[in-house]
This record gives C-alpha cells, structure tokens and sequence, in this order.
C-alpha cells in the first residue's frame, strides 16, 4: 500500500521536536504515535504497536554509539568508502580497495545509501535533526553520482549499489519533496526498468540477459518505494518481477517451499536453502504487497530454524550483514500474519548478538565484505526496527 509522505514528515518532524525540547522517553513515545495516528489513521496497515516495547535504554545506547560512528566515517564529499566487489563463493573479489577510493577521492554508493537508511531509521532527515548535515550530504553525493543514463555508480558499484540508492533516494523524498531529488530518483528507476531482461529479473551489471533472486529483489524493493511515493513504475515491471520471485520457489523435496539462487543459465536451481535468499525472496514478495501464508510460512519457518545457527556459521561476514538485512524485514512483515511472534523472537536473538559484538567505538566488524560501514549500517537499521520509521518497515 503506497506510504503517505505526509505521515512520515509528521513522524520525523515529531522525532526532532521531542528531542529538541527534551521531552522524556514516555513524552516522546506518546508524541510520535500521536503524529502517527493524525497523519493517516486508517490507510497504513502497521505491524502490532507492542513491538515499539522491544526498543529500550541498553538498545538505544548501542544505536546511538553505532549512529556517532558511521557520522565520523563519512568523508567531506559526503560519501562513505566500502570495498567494491562481488562475492565469489564464500569469499570477496575486490574490484576496487578502500584504499583506492582514498587516493581517487571516490565512494562506494551502496555502502553510502545503506548508511543514509541508517540515519534516516533513527528519524534524521536532511537538514533536520543532530544528523541532518549527513544525511544532506549523502543526498548530495549520490545526486551526483548519476550519470546520463540513470545509473548511480561510483567506484566501479553495479546494480546491487544502484538499487540500494535507488532506495534511499525514494525514503528520503518522502520526506523532503525536492525537485532534485525527484528528478534523479526517475532516472534511476527509468534504468531499473529498462534494465529488467526477458526473466524479469536483474542480474550484477546493467542490461544483463542473465538473472539471479538477490540482486532482482533490490531492484523489486527500489522500485515498490519509487512507486510508493508517487514515481511512475509500470505495473507490468513489477509483475514480472514478481512472478520471477515466485517462479524460483522450490516445488517439491525436502526444500519445498524455499526459493533458488538462480533458476536460468549456469549455476541454476542450486543454493534453495540459504539463509540470506530465502530471506530476500520473503522481502520481495512482502514488498509487493504478498502476505499468503501458503506461499511464506515454509521460508519463514526455515529463517526462525536456521537463524542461530547462521549468526554463528558466518560472524562478521557479508553472508550475515545482508542476510540479516533482509531477515529484519520478511520477520517483521509476518508478525502476526505468517507466524505469531516471528520477529519478535527474531530481534531478541539478534539484538543480544549485536549489542554483544560491537566494539569500543560504536562499529561492528565485516572481515569479508565491503566493511565497516556497511556492517555498521545495517546493525543500525536492524536495531531501528521497532522504531518504525522507514517506509520499508510500513505495511
């Protein structure tokens, strides 16, 4: 259901004057909810209000330390620097080294939208609030980062990067109805669209003919929160995606139920049981506006089943960042309608690893991956969940 962008400014201009007034937490709580009802009181189809009670002082706390840090990361062009590559079995090729966008003065985009959400989930909005000036300046920065052709790159980024600007740009133009951020927001998406091969899905690189679930579904997600706010997206883009997502759930076996990596070209119809695909394929779906029990539960069932063990299979590895990513989200989205208390579980087993991992100065580690700053976006995002203020946590 599209999200009304003038019950989320409510929300955000609620969050900055409750801090900026120093209202206590109960105030504030109240205030925001309050925001939230007379912004849209029956349009939005949100999860169950006690989630909010899995926020508290300690999570808070880490949230706050995770938040300072990413804020020191973030480079004076706006931009934040992440290791540019693709994974390769359980490994990472680099393409391009931090230490490579040092010296060119470059960024990574995905890393640098992932750490736009993260503020933008805490309520931050450009200009607005103690991380306004970052926001802004990563809005700025991937603004520029916009070629003739619709595609945000930068760094050597493809289309998991793209997807994830993509993405940002439409929260944040929810909020801020800027002309710019309009203008650039079309053209990624016209390119996401032009881009979806005759699978009607997505693949690494622009106009590929090949296709795979994880990317297709950052560009399904880019382009339902484009739609949302009011981009044109042809319903036809979305349909096909949709039905690729669905075409790639496994029909019989002892996976049944739970979705391939790949179903066309080399590589097809292996990797049904991995964390992270299932997870993403469940977003898809849930982005789409597709809540059916029959289609879900088997993938729901299989993340609660799978999730501790994965937590401790792959420490620090981009496997869990990303896997967890979308894990937050397809939990979320089922509480109470899949499965009674899936998130809820979910986010106590996974908070308790998070505020356990997270170093000294506010950051969470990612050994194998694009680094630091994605891990620590996204450990930012997944704590923000109960808080509710990003649109992809919106039903």
């Amino acid at each position: 259901m599209p999200c009304d962008p003038t019950r989320r400014l409510a929300i955000g201009l609620a969050v900055l004057l409750t801090g900026a007034l120093g209202i206590p937490a109960t105030g504030q709580s109240e205030l925001i909810e309050s925001a939230r009802r007379q912004s849209n009181p029956t349009k939005v189809r949100r999860a169950p209000s006690d989630l909010a009670r899995l926020w508290n002082a300690e999570v808070e706390e880490s949230v706050v330390r995770g938040l300072a840090w990413l804020a020191s990361a973030q480079q004076t062009g706006g931009y934040f620097h992440g290791t540019v590559g693709h994974k390769r079995g359980d490994n990472y090729m680099v393409f391009r080294s931090q230490d490579q966008q040092v010296r060119a003065r470059r960024g990574h985009v995905g890393v640098t939208a992932l750490a736009g959400m993260a503020f933008l989930a805490g309520g931050h909005l450009p200009n607005r609030g103690k991380y306004g000036k970052q926001v802004r300046l990563i809005t700025e920065y991937l603004i520029s980062r916009v070629g003739e052709n619709g595609f945000v790159t930068d760094s050597g980024t493809r289309m998991y990067s793209h997807a994830f600007a993509t993405l940002y740009l439409a929260e944040v133009y929810g909020a801020d109805r800027n002309r710019q951020i309009k203008a650039t927001l079309e053209k990624a998406v016209h390119i996401i669209v032009d881009c979806q091969n005759a699978h009607g899905a997505w693949r690494y690189n622009p106009f590929s003919k090949e296709a795979d679930l994880s990317v297709t579904v950052c560009q399904l997600q880019a382009l339902r929160a484009a739609r949302n706010i009011g981009i044109r997206v042809p319903v036809n883009c979305i349909d096909h995606a949709v039905e690729y997502v669905r075409n790639s759930q496994t029909d019989s076996g002892r996976a049944k139920g739970l979705f391939y990596y790949k179903i066309h070209g080399r590589g097809s119809y292996q990797k049904n049981t991995q964390f992270a695909i299932n997870a993403a394929a469940v977003t898809a779906l849930n982005s789409a506006g597709i809540y059916e029990r029959r289609l879900l539960a088997p993938a729901i069932d299989f993340l609660l089943d799978e999730v501790d063990v994965f937590q401790e299979w792959y420490p620090h590895h981009f496997f869990f960042w990303y896997g967890n990513y979308y894990a937050c989200q397809a939990l979320y989205h089922s509480e109470g309608l899949i499965r009674d208390r899936c998130f809820r579980d979910y986010y106590r087993g996974i908070k308790k690893h998070l505020l356990k991992d997270q170093r000294s100065d506010g950051r969470w580690l990612n050994d194998v991956g694009p680094g630091d700053v994605f891990s620590t976006a996204v450990a930012c995002i997944v704590l923000q969940v109960p808080n509710q203020y990003l649109p992809i946590f919106q039903r």
